[in-house]
């Protein structure tokens, strides 16, 4: 036997290659017969090697044995992964490998079945799916990615290039002769593509089975990644976005960006807040959003009268805050826009006129997200110390409403109610939301205490409170809210109700004839 520089046996080199992505695999597998390797594969993939003059050797020929059950089985075979967990520094292994006659391996290139594409194919059957999920290719892969020292590990076909550079760069072709770290990051690419094959196809049978709002022992989420942030939430933090693999591609993280600079953390995480808001509503609908929190909504007949609406409520918190609308912007609204310093603006659509405008402004990040009033309901999902919060999404507004009060609401006041109840479900708690006419007139977010929302939503009010509505996220444990509310003027409140004291509270509301009604549902948001 000959031995390489390193004292490990040094015996002839050979590539299993078998990939679904061909992309400029014929070039690498010529390079590596250029190199002394052996190039052996299967199906599809030999087939275009062969057409492309590629030397190759079929694994049938390695393993004695014919594919069979319509290509089910091709490389699970001791042959196949004899020749790559062996490990070359054990000689009892090496032993092994001469008297069964096993060929080594010392290069695994493979990539899965698109169980992906064919998951994310509205038009795929069931069978389809079944089909496309890979049972030879993640067993190489892993069989490769353990005993890495030894085998090459390849699974993107993007790392094909570092690969052959490698191996210049330490002028040799032997496996064990290039660094630990550099076959080590391809046996941690290895394990990650596996471990997010296998996480999408449990999602895809628990989706199957109807099952996506229980929660078995253990849960699996995938994510890709889709680019490195400038920074985090603050400039000394590192950043990414990491998207879902869904079918739904009507998302933030999918929008198309027409003007602007790249997108941070803050204004992905602000966006996220103002596209759920706007998503509550089905007629024309502007939100001013700062902070995640709404600092502006309304509803109108066309979105220049819905966005003159939202500023207007609060002129001031809107500065360098978002916009989102959930119809075209036309010229008109695009004047307006302009004239305020604002991080991003969202719409479905923007008039070419208004496109024009708003890109007048180099900075400003335009972002076309299509259809902004439908969500599907999924996981809200946050990180905390040893661990996740995992729950449904909060997709019910109103659970049973119920006038309490000697006062029924009027028509007028139970739209403004409901209006209202939209926008402090997606305000920050302890929350209280005044509107009127189908706007908001203030917003009292984030506070301690339920009271002190209101009195800072009352103190900051740009319009008068006078015949205004409130909407409080959680129930008022006093009745000192209610009172508060009376002496600015307010005429019908919405509240979950729940509270020991609610006789308090309604005998309060009572007593200076305001309206109140109770949904029945707390909308807490942390």
């Amino acid at each position: 036997m000959k031995f390489n520089k390193k004292g490990m046996v040094n015996i002839l080199k050979r590539a299993l290659i078998s990939v679904s992505d061909k992309k400029n695999v014929v070039k690498f597998a010529s390079k590596l017969i250029e190199l002394g390797y052996e190039v052996v594969s299967t199906g599809g993939t030999a087939r275009l090697l062969f057409d492309s003059g590629v030397k190759v050797t079929q694994v049938d020929e390695i393993t004695g044995f014919p594919e069979c059950l319509d290509g089910r089985v091709k490389t699970l075979h001791p042959k196949v992964h004899g020749g790559i967990l062996a490990r070359r520094d054990l000689k009892s292994h090496m032993d092994q490998v001469d008297k069964l006659e096993i060929k080594l391996f010392d290069m695994v290139v493979v990539n899965l079945y698109p169980f992906k594409e064919t998951y994310l194919n509205e038009n795929a059957t069931h069978e389809d799916k079944i089909e496309n999920i890979d049972i030879g290719g993640p067993t190489m892969i892993r069989s490769a990615a353990k005993n890495y020292n030894d085998v090459l590990v390849v699974v993107d076909s993007s790392d094909y290039t570092s690969i052959l550079e490698e191996f210049e760069k330490n002028n040799t072709t032997n496996v064990s002769d290039l660094s630990e770290k550099f076959k080590r990051n391809l046996a941690l690419k290895a394990f990650e593509m596996t471990a997010s094959y296998d996480a999408l196809i449990s999602r895809y049978f628990r989706e199957s089975l109807n099952k996506k709002d229980e929660f078995n022992d253990k849960i699996t989420l995938t994510f890709e990644k889709g680019e490195e942030l400038r920074y985090g939430e603050n400039p000394h933090q590192y950043g990414w976005l990491y998207k879902e693999i869904s079918k739904n591609t009507n998302t933030l993280a999918n929008a198309i960006q027409l003007n602007g600079k790249q997108l941070s953390f803050n204004n992905i995480n602000d966006a996220t807040g103002g596209i759920n808001l706007i998503r509550e509503f089905k007629e024309p609908a502007v939100v001013a959003v700062k902070h995640t929190n709404p600092c502006g909504a309304s509803l109108g007949v066309n979105i220049y009268e819905a966005f003159e609406k939202a500023y207007k409520s609060d002129p001031k918190s809107i500065f360098g805050g978002i916009v989102v609308a959930n119809r075209e912007i036309d010229k008109d609204t695009a004047v307006e826009l302009s004239k305020i310093f604002l991080e991003i603006v969202i719409a479905p659509s923007f008039e070419e006129k208004a496109l024009e405008i708003l890109k007048s402004k180099k900075n400003l990040r335009i972002l076309k997200l299509d259809t902004l009033y439908k969500k599907e309901s999924g996981y809200d999902i946050k990180k905390v110390d040893g661990g996740i919060l995992i729950q449904n999404e909060n997709d019910i507004l109103i659970k049973d409403m119920k006038v309490v009060t000697d006062r029924i609401p009027n028509k007028t006041e139970l739209k403004d109610l409901e209006f209202a109840m939209k926008v402090v479900k997606h305000t920050k708690s302890n929350a209280i939301v005044l509107a009127g006419e189908g706007a908001t007139v203030s917003v009292g977010p984030g506070q301690t205490s339920r009271v002190w929302a209101l009195e800072n939503a009352i103190k900051q009010s740009n319009i008068s409170t006078k015949g205004t509505v409130l909407a409080s996220d959680a129930f008022f444990p006093f009745s000192d809210s209610v009172e508060a509310a009376a002496k600015a003027g307010i005429t019908a409140i919405i509240q979950p109700g729940g509270s020991i004291k609610d006789n308090e509270s309604i005998e309060m509301a009572n007593k200076y004839g305001i309206a109140m009604v109770f949904t029945g549902i707390r909308h807490f948001k942390h």
